[in-house]
Parts: structure tokens; sequence; C-alpha cells
């Protein structure tokens, strides 16, 4: 199956709002680190339900905001959630942005990078179409450190590319992105039971929840194109 046949599959269930609750977690604090001024225009990279851009509409009064998404259903129910004109819906491939040069000053993308084809082709198309100074905020659950997310790769019939921090930085840096920043986002927002009610459908101990989000939690990278 291809990554636009399952996230085509998942929009017309209505997981895409089941994924942005889940990840707005963690996704609100990234986007209050971006610098995001009035006017700026972003780039969303997976957008799902469209979530990230609207928020910077209301937050950081961004002039315009283009989501991209490889599933076409993905980008149309995104479309249907907002009748803001500043905000745009793509169907494109992470692997040739349908984005021109230099021509953006964000890109965000939260729980998506690892389903690109060649990971770092897409870092290079990343870098082709941000300004100079332009910032990459990237944004992912399923990452080496973080032992709980390897067997995301068996409940999804896509190929995903599991890096580890300092792979990450590496490839930025290979793609010609400037490393400034990485770190840890802890989920301090999702309900971790008490150990008397462990083993649950999805935990063995208590330990295991807390390590999966209050100790590794979303891993993020920035670039900043030179």
């Amino acid at each position: 199956m291809s990554a636009r046949e399952e996230f085509d599959s998942w929009a017309a269930e209505g997981r895409d709002k089941g994924m942005e609750d889940r990840h707005w977690h963690t996704a609100k604090h990234v986007l209050a680190r971006m610098p995001v001024e009035a006017g700026e225009t972003v780039v969303d990279l997976g957008t799902g339900s469209g979530y990230a851009l609207r928020a910077l509409r209301e937050t950081a009064d961004i002039g315009r905001g283009y989501g991209l998404d490889g599933a076409p259903e993905m980008a149309r129910n995104a479309a249907s959630y907002t009748d803001d004109d500043a905000i745009g819906f793509l169907v494109g491939d992470f692997d040739a942005l349908p984005v021109a040069d230099n021509s953006v000053d964000h890109v965000f993308s939260m729980e998506a990078f690892y389903y690109a084809r060649d990971p770092l082709h897409t870092l290079e198309e990343i870098r082709r179409i941000l300004r100079p100074g332009g910032t990459f905020y990237c944004a992912v659950n399923y990452y080496e450190e973080n032992e709980a997310s390897h067997a995301w790769q068996d409940n999804i019939a896509i190929e995903m590319t599991r890096w580890n921090r300092a792979e990450y930085r590496e490839a930025f840096r290979d793609a010609g992105l400037h490393v400034a920043e990485q770190d840890t986002i802890a989920d301090r927002e999702i309900d971790i039971p008490p150990a008397e009610t462990f083993p649950t459908e999805d935990w063995e101990t208590r330990a295991a929840m807390v390590d999966r989000y209050r100790t590794w939690g979303t891993l993020l990278t920035v670039g900043v194109a030179p």
C-alpha cells in the first residue's frame, strides 16, 4: 500500500482529527518556539488536518500557509476545516515540493518526515524552498532512542525511516542546513494511570509508559538555511 492509499483511508475514517488531538500535546510547544513573524510564509509538510497552520494564523498572524500532504483526502478534509483564504492545501510528494526556490520563511513538520521515501532529498528540497535564515522545525516521535516507538513499523504498510538524534543532525548538515537546536519535548498532558492498573492493553508497566511520554516524548530538530 502506498502512503497516499494509507492516509486516504485514514482521512475517510476521520482519523485525521484523532492525530490532531494526540499530536497537539507536544506540537503546540514546537509551534510556540518557531520564530514566526506576522506576514511570513509557512509550509506544513504532512499537514494532516491542517491544525498547525490554523494555530499559526491565530497566534502569529502568518501571511500565507501552505499545507502539503501526499493524500488527497487528507488535504480535502483539511481544507474543509477552515474558510481562511490565507491557508491553502496542496497534494504533493515530499521528494518534489511544489514550491518555488527561496520563497518560504519557515517549514514545519509533525510526525510526518519519516514517511519520506528519500529523507535526505526531502531535506534538500526544504533547503531549496527556504529563504536565507529560514527555519525547518522537524518533530518526530518515531526515532531510534524512543524504543517504545520501534513497533510502530509493524502496524503500518509504509516503510518508515528511523534515525537517531545524531543521524538527524548529520542529515540536516549534509542537506545544507545549519543545526540550530535539537531537543526532546515531553508529553506532560497524557494521563498515566497508577502502577496498580498495569499491565494495560498497550503497556506492560507504568515505567515503560513514563519512559515513552515523559522521558523521550517528541524529538525536535531545528535547521536553519544559510
